[in-house]
């Protein structure tokens, strides 16, 4: 009788861990979802925005005198002069307007390379 319940007691400890292995294997189970979520959102929306943003600052270090360019507000120009964040631009003769870089929506000739690359 003492093995008996000897033998009763093993197996419900058994079954126990079990059970405990198992909960521990389906809140595993119910995260799935939110971390395969997070891996789309990185590898398909955050990826590329960095890989855009990267290519935009290369993009505006590299303006220099003498580059045609269109800013965000549609204005076509010319660059006559460059400093850290700001740019010269000639819109017109005798017309000369100072703008952040950040304004700058594409450079001609540089932009159109760069779509034909991709």
């Amino acid at each position: 009788m003492v093995k008996l319940n000897l033998l009763n007691f093993i197996l419900l400890q058994c079954q126990q861990q079990q059970g405990a292995q198992q909960d521990g294997m389906s809140s595993l189970m119910s995260f799935l979802p939110f971390i395969l979520i997070i891996l789309v959102f990185y590898l398909f929306i955050i990826r590329p925005q960095q890989k855009r943003q990267k290519e935009r600052q290369k993009l505006l270090s590299g303006v220099k005198k003498g580059d045609k360019i269109i800013t965000a507000g549609g204005i076509h120009g010319t660059v006559e002069g460059v400093e850290d964040k700001t740019v010269l631009v000639k819109i017109a003769d005798n017309v000369k307007v100072k703008l952040e870089k950040n304004s700058i929506a594409t450079i001609i000739g540089v932009t159109d390379e760069l779509e034909k690359k991709n």
